[in-house]
């Protein structure tokens, strides 16, 4: 065959683009989030029948001021049965409507795992001498009812799915919704150097047929993968631990949440004994990118917690980046800077893996006098710089 001049040219240039385009691609480039975590305080299905709820639409406003693009929204009741989930109620209802001048619409893809919280166990679990496996009639107050229903349940709750958590994640990222593991069923007595709790007379608090069927997690604990635009995967590692309190010398509730926080670390060690509710055993893999998100109902040095658990099981992990010390800038009486609740606590937390940079982070507060907060905690959030995928 005989090659023209023109013919020639035009295949040298295919030729220096071909190589051009190889030589010379756009490497993927790290990804900046904003990452949060909210406990929004026992919000019900019947809160989201309209879009009009005052605390919700103060709810909502924060959250479009923080303009997160993942966050975990901790005690928003999970639906039982239902299609439409009451994270996407209230992301049609209330996140995707500016809810002050100046504030623009947010939406987010959802992910709600279901929670053991309010599931009768069919046993006298807090040694009452009543069991009650009706849950009463609802009522925002607690009641003695509610109590006796609610303490005998695998998580305090007076109805199923109370106390639930939601994650919402910007659509521009994708939930990996196959590779979605739950631990809701792990049974306690299977955790490696568990705590149980024990009477004063050094004997078990649970009987061996309740210890046999007794759950670890109050709620449960999740590992829901994202996948970011640069092709990098984060793991974000949601829990809601019981509170170490409303218990006796026997300290059920204390050990529990130890107990639940252990859980996290052994999760983030690849503990091969570790099953999750489809039986897949193990934690994550070396080298695997997190984010421990969550009301973790433990303060590194004051409160009621035991081990000073926060500390021992997660801040001095290698695998889990140097704590900043999330703060507000707004002082309000009676408050650490760093404390997430009203009731003078640090108990939220947004823990990224060591190779995430965190660049920024805050405690989110209102001035004090302004409006009342619509909730007893303060969401947490942090700006995280994640790296590119090396794949």
């Amino acid at each position: 065959m005989i090659v023209t001049r023109t013919q020639n040219l035009f295949l040298t240039l295919l030729y220096i683009c071909l190589f051009s385009t190889v030589s010379y691609s756009v490497e993927p480039k790290p990804t900046v989030l904003r990452i949060s975590t909210f406990n929004i305080e026992d919000v019900r299905s019947q809160d989201l029948d309209t879009a009009e709820d005052p605390r919700l639409k103060q709810i909502a406003a924060i959250i479009q001021r923080i303009r997160p693009n993942v966050i975990l929204l901790s005690e928003l009741t999970t639906r039982i049965g239902q299609e439409e989930s009451n994270a996407d109620r209230f992301v049609r209802l209330y996140l995707s409507v500016p809810q002050a001048d100046g504030l623009k619409p947010i939406t987010f893809d959802t992910f709600t795992p279901y929670t053991n919280t309010g599931f009768h166990s069919g046993f006298d679990l807090d040694k009452s001498g009543f069991i009650d496996a009706s849950p009463p009639k609802q009522t925002k107050e607690q009641t003695d009812a509610g109590r006796v229903y609610g303490n005998d349940c695998y998580g305090f709750g007076t109805f199923p799915g109370q106390y639930g958590m939601a994650l919402l994640v910007d659509p521009r990222l994708n939930i990996q919704e196959e590779n979605i593991r739950t631990f809701q069923n792990f049974l306690w007595k299977d955790l490696e150097g568990h705590s149980a709790p024990m009477n004063p007379d050094g004997s078990s608090w649970y009987t061996p047929d309740e210890w046999e069927v007794f759950r670890l997690a109050s709620k449960t604990f999740a590992d829901i993968p994202i996948r970011l635009p640069n092709g990098q995967v984060i793991h974000a590692l949601i829990s809601h631990p019981t509170p170490p309190a409303f218990d006796g010398p026997e300290a059920r509730n204390k050990r529990r949440n130890l107990d639940e926080i252990k859980l996290i670390r052994q999760y983030i060690d690849n503990d091969p004994k570790l099953y999750d509710d489809n039986a897949q055993y193990g934690g994550l893999d070396e080298g695997e990118l997190f984010v421990i998100l969550g009301d973790l109902n433990a303060d590194p040095t004051d409160g009621s917690s035991l081990d000073r658990v926060i500390i021992t099981q997660l801040l001095t992990s290698s695998k889990i980046a140097d704590d900043v010390f999330p703060s507000s800038e707004l002082k309000i009486k009676g408050l650490d800077s760093t404390d997430t609740a009203h009731f003078r606590l640090r108990v939220d937390y947004v823990l990224p893996s060591v190779d995430i940079r965190i660049m920024n982070s805050g405690v989110w507060r209102l001035p004090e006098g302004e409006l009342e907060f619509p909730s007893d905690h303060f969401p947490v959030w942090i700006e995280a710089l994640v790296p590119a995928s090396s794949d």
